[in-house]
């Protein structure tokens, strides 16, 4: 049966591009939200439920957008699933976020325990359009996308790869995992010429 979005997607729309209508992506100036809307095509492209979808556009508001006050508004609004969901892809719930690699490696043994396929699923979509961005970007302008990374070349390279072996051990719908694993490898072959 097809997915059938409702009124509460429509308000999600709007409730997370008015939270992120200032934000841009790294090293691009492009609108934050082609982010969020990718991610949420991808998860309703992969069979995602309306929450996951609603979770997948609203992942990055509670620690980009306000913390705790504003997973409170999405519980509020959208409900507890989706809250739960955006509140497991959170890797930081304070400002200024903790370092870089520290923060990656409590976040990767969450998903090693993350037994949610929703939040797999929304954490994995989020992952796979931020390689292939990487990926776009690291063929346009080389070497110099790594300034863009707190954690820089290796940290970047190892987080992802992580992430990789991770989402597949997790069995993560096929279509994600695999093309992120893809990714990964082509993005480590740059990386070493």
């Amino acid at each position: 049966m097809a997915l059938k979005l409702t009124e509460r997607f429509e308000q999600a729309l709007i409730f997370g591009t008015r939270l992120h209508a200032n934000q841009v992506r790294k090293g691009s100036g492009i609108p934050y939200i082609s982010h969020l809307l990718a991610v949420a095509s991808l998860v309703m492209e992969n069979g995602g439920t309306e929450d996951e979808v609603i979770a997948a556009y609203l992942h990055d508001a509670a620690e980009d957008q306000g913390g705790r006050a504003t997973l409170d508004l999405i519980r509020e609004r959208f409900g507890e699933n989706v809250a739960r969901i955006v509140a497991a892809c959170t890797d930081s719930w304070v400002e200024p976020k903790p370092a870089w690699r520290p923060r990656k490696e409590q976040y990767l043994e969450h998903l090693r325990q993350e037994e949610s396929p929703s939040v797999l699923l929304v954490s994995s979509a989020d992952k796979l359009h931020n390689a292939r961005t990487i990926l776009a970007d690291y063929r346009m302008v080389g070497e110099s996308l790594w300034d863009r990374f707190s954690g820089g070349k290796e940290g970047v390279l190892w987080y992802y790869r992580s992430l990789a072996d991770i989402f597949k051990s997790k069995g993560v719908k096929p279509a994600i995992a695999d093309e992120l694993e893809r990714l990964v490898n082509e993005i480590e072959k740059l990386a070493r010429n």
